[in-house]
């Protein structure tokens, strides 16, 4: 009876290890949120394309494009912040980073899907600093 109970902890610990191991850094949550990428494409040429995020972490993001990036092509993503979560203020996230994953896309609307790694640089834009940015 001893040797059983003893088999047992080691399948179990076995178990957890596994699923530690396979455990990402971050929590991604999957939500649909609205963003604009701006990025170059390989041979230079500037591109923004709206997309509609499908999960994001404190370390990246997930969603899908038309414009045929590389990996390792630099991207910005503007993000349109939920006015539920911004007490009905206007507010976008600007962060930017390098694509790390591609996938060809399960979806009839997009080409590709991206996996994105955000670098350390972001910032929240408020709609006055936007209009700001977009007559100067």
């Amino acid at each position: 009876m001893t040797k059983n109970n003893s088999e047992k902890p080691e399948k179990i610990d076995k178990s957890l290890t596994d699923i530690l191991k396979s455990r990402r850094k971050e929590w991604r949550f999957h939500l649909s949120l609205p963003a604009l990428v701006k990025g170059k494409l390989p041979k230079g040429k500037e591109f923004e394309e709206k997309t509609i995020l499908k999960n994001i972490s404190s370390g990246g993001a997930y969603f899908s494009l038309d414009s045929g990036v590389t990996i390792g092509s630099e991207l910005n993503l503007v993000i349109d912040i939920p006015n539920n979560l911004t007490e009905g203020k206007k507010i976008k996230l600007q962060l930017g980073g390098l694509t790390v994953r591609l996938k060809k896309s399960t979806s009839k609307d997009k080409n590709q899907e991206i996996a994105l790694c955000f670098n350390e640089d972001f910032q929240f834009i408020t709609k006055t600093e936007e209009k700001k940015k977009n007559s100067s």
